[in-house]
């Protein structure tokens, strides 16, 4: 018993089980990068979800229903919810319409291709390319926020 008289628990609960189930490949990640910063490194937090490393931006990963005789199709679905330093940083990081978009990627492990983006890239948004601010520094003012 604890100090106030509640059972205490030491270790897992042998009643309770969590499976974990690798749904989709390192490759997949290997080829993703992020819309809002253009890194191309997640982290993955169990029961919370994947985040860019580098921005905090939130995707995630679903099967597609349409795989064209594709090995994988996988809609990644971006938000922005959760970044960081969004309405500071434009030089380092570029917004999603609505805080959100979509990727669809087909595919085999060393052979995807983005076979679309919602809403489509136009002369209101454009996807932030892998490294495109790689030589940029993030000012001192800014990295603190985070």
């Amino acid at each position: 018993m604890g100090r106030d008289g509640w059972p205490v628990s030491i270790g897992p609960d042998p009643q309770m089980s969590l499976e974990v189930i690798d749904r989709h490949s390192e490759a997949l990640f290997e080829f993703l990068w992020c819309p809002v910063c253009g890194h191309e490194v997640f982290s993955h937090i169990p029961f919370e979800g994947v985040f860019c490393k580098n921005c905090n931006t939130q995707v995630v990963l679903r099967e597609s229903r349409e795989t064209r005789g594709y090995e994988e199709a996988i809609l990644a679905c971006f938000d922005t919810d959760s970044t960081w330093n969004l309405h500071v940083d434009e030089k380092l990081r570029r917004d999603l319409p609505d805080g959100s978009a979509r990727v669809k990627v087909l595919g085999a492990p060393g052979a995807y291709e983005v076979d679309w983006w919602s809403p489509a890239p136009g002369e209101d948004w454009v996807p932030v390319e892998q490294g495109e601010f790689d030589d940029v520094e993030e000012p001192d003012e800014v990295a603190h926020l985070a």
